[in-house]
């Protein structure tokens, strides 16, 4: 069994609940405040580590208690912190409006994840096995090393490339497996649209693929998601839910693949584990606190059916 590597941002989240979304200009009433741990590396890594998986997660926080606070939590749940750093910057936050029917609207604030340096992730102990997982919210010359370094030695890397940015394109190459969503599939295949049928979907990730051997997968939120992987292609069907809070379920999702990866399962059965861990996280709050432990993950599926 291999180990998940996780690099990204690590963020407070501040939540807020309204009816609605605010238009511009507007001021609501919310009916509800929380803090959660959050931040894309950060959640990702405590939904690989809620699976079992040996997870470390490489990047920083402040000198402040929000840095504290999310240490503590992230150790609390399996989450190797040995190589999360401390910059002379304010903790990462992120600013989360939500309405009645579970949508969001999100702000971050960078802070400290934006001074993880490409030296900060040079020296991991990849090997063959483990799973390397990244996203788009420190700088991209770090993702890019830590990417190369992982590819070099062996490790399966997967880029889950949020928030989009068609100016860090080049680094979808680096990427074993890619893992988008619909908008992100849109901008990067530079379609206005998708249209609803899931053969275009095919066709476009198709284009997408920066490699004939690289693996695509796209999430279609109560859908389920889709995979390509050489000629072939695999679909899982989405559960029938009630969602309380979207956010943190694209994170639930690659943390749990990669989870599984490390398994060694294969990619048909970690894509229908991630899209299960996924549609349990949507049922509870916050981001980070919303992804399954193994036992939660096997009742919901026992419950729900196999997807």
């Amino acid at each position: 069994m291999g180990s998940v590597f996780v690099t990204g941002s690590i963020n407070l989240d501040l939540v807020a609940v309204a009816d609605s979304l605010p238009r511009p200009g507007q001021t609501l009433l919310g009916r509800d405040f929380a803090r959660h741990p959050g931040g894309k590396g950060a959640n990702q890594a405590v939904a690989s580590a809620r699976l079992g998986a040996r997870t470390a997660l490489v990047g920083k926080v402040g000198a402040d208690p929000f840095g504290a606070e999310l240490r503590a939590f992230l150790s609390a749940q399996g989450v190797d912190t040995s190589r999360v750093g401390t910059a002379e910057v304010a903790t990462g936050v992120a600013l989360i409006l939500v309405d009645r029917a579970g949508e969001n609207s999100i702000v971050v604030v960078p802070g400290a994840n934006g001074c993880l340096t490409p030296e900060d992730v040079s020296e991991l102990p990849f090997a063959t096995g483990d799973v390397a997982l990244s996203q788009f919210e420190t700088p991209a010359a770090t993702v890019e090393r830590f990417l190369v370094r992982a590819r070099e030695n062996g490790a399966t890397t997967v880029l889950n490339p949020a928030p989009a940015l068609l100016e860090h394109a080049e680094l979808l190459e680096l990427a074993d497996i890619l893992l988008l969503n619909e908008s992100e599939l849109a901008l990067f295949s530079g379609t206005p649209t998708l249209g609803p049928e899931l053969d275009d979907i095919f066709e476009t990730a198709a284009r997408v693929r920066r490699r004939t051997d690289q693996q695509l997968i796209v999430t279609l939120g109560s859908r389920g998601a889709l995979a390509i992987a050489g000629a072939l292609r695999l679909q899982v069907h989405g559960y029938a839910v009630t969602a309380i809070d979207t956010t943190g379920a694209g994170d639930t999702f690659a943390g749990a693949l990669a989870a599984k990866l490390a398994e060694q399962s294969t990619l048909a059965h970690a894509l229908g584990a991630a899209n299960a861990a996924a549609a349990y996280s949507v049922q509870r709050a916050g981001a980070a606190t919303s992804s399954p432990t193994t036992s939660e993950l096997a009742e919901f599926v026992a419950a729900a059916g196999s997807v």
